[in-house]
């Protein structure tokens, strides 16, 4: 027997596989382990609905603060700036500055614009409302994924079903506690804005409604702690949560959990110039139309930062520091269908599968011992490696295990072991032909290499294919076939030759082939 770089490799592949699937053969606590999916553990199933109308406001909305945000940087004189679901309108005091601010308009995209003398108005082209809709949709799929994977729930089902609903799965939720906190974290809007309090009209507004506070160009918010308290506060926003960089969970001096929020380089500059020359006054700092905080500003305020606090938890802090750096969704979500799916069909599932994955794994086993006797044990060592190699690897990189998973392991069992049955007949056919061991063994490995390479690269290409357009359970099925095929490359070529380079003396010695080969001669 001799050792070599190949059997090295090996030994080290076999341990590595043992160290690291067996806290999830286990289920020890500590220790990386795979996460089992929606099908296999049991979890949430919800059906999402996007108002894809309020999109279109928003980005109006978005584009009149804009347009304050430019007139104030260029010291151009607006009056009457207006908007409502389709359209904003202003009147530019000076004729000189209609042409620059003209100029700005045409900057933008998706918009049509009508001057007239110093009347401007500009609405959204229809093109443009579709497209607003479309990315309200996308926006909202991304934006859930990015909150469930900082929630820490591993490998999220969230993907569009048909024009404006989301599907979303929620695997290991168990309490109404954690599937309320999913449903609370997924359905916030997260919108963040700066607003100036009208201080001239602030005294009245208990004595004010919507449509007297609307005719002033304001809005009427209430406190986040106390429905009561209420702020008039102008409708267009100094800055809203896009400009928003990230948001952290603080405490305060009397250790109460704050949010820490920055701002983008643009935002930074809008916020130093607006506090620059509104020393005096209020800013309200805006959540989900509800305000925080109005603090006065006493001085011009740089760098770009902020605070929010509220009357909340440690955690509820953390899921709205959670939603603020995913970003707010350009338009409210709804739930339309909610199913709990329990554990029995997990364990149903895994019961199932189990019995198909080990009643196929002891029959392939079989098969090789008898058919091609010790290079059928060889085959086996490699297969047995094979299986611990990639739950390690799995349990490694925390991946989620689906029904369609386990049914792509079951597959990456026949792939392994049709490698090994393509060298051995190899083996085999070059025995027949009077060659040495050492020359069959080394010739056997080096024919059936083509053929293993090309039926592996072509399985790894499309699962490569379906991991990129598939979701869910599909891209389940191409990470385990992908880790297999790649497994089995070490195991069933690697490990197997370092195997038979070891043994290669003992063999030829033997002169045994029906022992080692299951072959006559």
């Amino acid at each position: 027997m001799k050792l070599n770089y190949r059997i090295a490799v090996f030994a080290l592949a076999i341990v590595f596989g043992l160290f690291f699937s067996f806290p999830s053969l286990l289920q020890t606590e500590s220790g990386k382990k795979v996460t089992l999916g929606l099908d296999l553990q049991g979890g949430l199933h919800m059906l999402l609905g996007v108002k894809t109308d309020e999109a279109t406001k928003s980005r109006i909305k978005s584009i009149a603060a804009s347009i304050k945000n430019f007139s104030d940087r260029k010291d151009i004189l607006i009056d009457d700036l207006t908007f409502d679901d389709s359209s904003v309108s202003f009147s530019v005091l000076d004729i000189d500055d209609v042409k620059t601010i003209e100029e700005y308009l045409k900057s933008l995209e998706g918009v049509k614009l009508v001057v007239d003398g110093e009347n401007v108005s500009l609405a959204l082209t229809e093109e443009e409302k579709l497209k607003t809709k479309k990315q309200a949709v996308d926006q909202a799929i991304e934006t859930i994924r990015n909150r469930l994977d900082q929630f820490g729930l591993a490998e999220p089902v969230v993907a569009r079903q048909g024009e404006e609903k989301i599907l979303v799965q929620l695997a290991g939720i168990k309490t109404q506690e954690e599937e309320q906190r999913a449903r609370e974290l997924i359905s916030r809007a997260a919108k963040l804005e700066l607003m100036a309090v009208d201080e001239e009209r602030a005294a009245r507004v208990y004595n004010m409604s919507d449509a007297d506070a609307a005719a002033y160009g304001d809005v009427i918010l209430e406190d986040s702690k106390n429905p009561q308290i209420k702020y008039l506060v102008h409708e267009i926003p100094i800055l809203d949560g896009g400009m928003l960089t990230n948001a952290t969970v603080g405490f305060d001096q009397n250790n109460r959990p704050v949010i820490n929020f920055t701002l983008n380089a643009e935002g930074a500059e809008i916020f130093g110039d607006f506090t620059g020359r509104s020393v005096g006054k209020r800013l309200a700092i805006v959540l989900d139309g509800k305000v925080y905080s109005a603090p006065n500003i006493n001085e011009r305020i740089g760098g770009g930062s902020g605070q929010i606090s509220g009357d909340y938890t440690v955690v509820e802090a953390k899921d709205l520091a959670i939603a603020l750096r995913s970003g707010a969704l350009l338009a409210p979500i709804y739930l339309m269908e909610k199913r709990s799916v329990g554990p029995s069909l997990g364990a149903d599932s895994i019961k199932a599968s189990m019995v198909a994955l080990i009643g196929g794994f002891v029959l392939v086993i079989l098969f090789m011992m008898l058919y091609y006797r010790m290079a059928g044990v060889i085959a086996n060592i490699a297969l047995v490696a094979n299986l611990f190699i990639i739950l390690a690897v799995m349990s490694l990189f925390g991946a989620t295990l689906t029904l369609p998973g386990m049914a792509g392991i079951v597959l990456t069992v026949g792939m392994a072991v049709d490698a090994n049955v393509i060298i051995s007949e190899r083996i085999r056919e070059l025995i027949y032909e009077g060659k040495s061991i050492h020359k069959a063994i080394e010739e056997g490995y080096s024919n059936a290499m083509r053929a293993i390479l090309d039926a592996n690269i072509t399985t790894l290409i499309a699962a490569v294919v379906l991991y990129a357009y598939g979701t869910g359970a599909i891209k389940g099925f191409a990470i385990t076939i992908s880790i297999g095929i790649l497994a089995s490359m070490l195991t069933a070529i690697l490990g197997t030759h370092g195997i038979y380079q070891m043994l290669e003396n003992k063999i030829q010695k033997s002169k045994n082939n029906r022992f080692w080969f299951g072959i006559k001669g």
